[in-house]
């Protein structure tokens, strides 16, 4: 068993939709970095105390937190309940919360594109905008996006979730921007077809297809993902601003 090396030690991680598949991933891999975890979720407060379990068990603080980041009240007390957890700290903001309400677009109705861009893009710019004066203030942080290769390539039957995550990818290169002179990095993480709850809709045919598409010739985890995340959070990519890093086996290259 290989021992992982520390790197984020001492720092306070929010983690936003972290309940279930990438986001609690993403929540246990930073803690077994070090890093003590606010756990948010919308609904599922059982899944959400499952994850902050599996984060005790690595050797790090957690707490949860209800919150709907697409309003902006809910957004607000988070990033303020965040700071109290953390003693007036706030390292790492990982923007995970997403939905999809796949359709063609013929089909789509406005609530089906107003949910997925009101929780996957609006609801990262509300977090995030709330967790910028605090890490501005100790001159520090780190903001990772989870995106998609939607939002890169696009997708038959996600006009909504694609437009979100391209979106998402444009807002983070903008954060990098403003925000580098504060010694605060922003980068997204793409990944593919990462086999969890949001995907398990998709039609089999769908997934062969992509699949198919894949030079490694295998679906990603969510530990795939969550080890790019705990990357991009630590002080190795200290260098790394305004990047998206693709997590698809070769697929948007292929």
């Amino acid at each position: 068993m290989t021992t992982t090396v520390r790197r984020l030690e001492g720092k306070v991680a929010l983690v936003t939709g972290s309940a279930r598949g990438i986001g609690r991933a993403t929540a246990v891999r930073l803690a077994r970095e070090g890093a003590s975890v606010v756990v948010n979720y919308k609904g599922n407060e059982a899944a959400a105390k499952e994850a902050a379990r599996l984060v005790g068990e690595s050797g790090a603080k957690a707490t949860t937190v209800q919150a709907d980041v697409s309003i902006p009240e809910d957004a607000d007390r988070l990033v303020k309940q965040a700071l109290e957890f953390g003693g007036g700290r706030l390292d790492i903001l990982v923007n995970n919360a997403g939905i999809t309400r796949d359709n063609l677009l013929i089909r789509m109705s406005l609530e089906e594109w107003d949910a997925v861009l009101n929780l996957n893009l609006r609801g990262a710019f509300l977090v995030t905008k709330a967790a910028m004066r605090p890490m501005m203030k100790q001159r520090g942080g780190r903001v990772v996006n989870i995106a998609s290769i939607a939002g890169v390539m696009g997708n038959a039957g996600q006009a909504n979730y694609a437009a979100a995550k391209a979106g998402l990818i444009a807002f983070t290169k903008t954060v990098a921007r403003e925000m580098a002179s504060r010694n605060i990095t922003a980068n997204a993480v793409a990944p593919g077809l990462i086999p969890t709850e949001l995907t398990a809709p998709l039609p089999q045919a769908v997934k062969d297809a992509m699949l198919a598409q894949t030079p490694l010739g295998r679906f990603g985890t969510v530990e795939d993902v969550a080890n790019v995340v705990a990357f991009l959070a630590s002080d190795d990519a200290a260098y790394v601003t305004g990047q998206v890093i693709v997590v698809d086996g070769g697929m948007v290259t292929a």
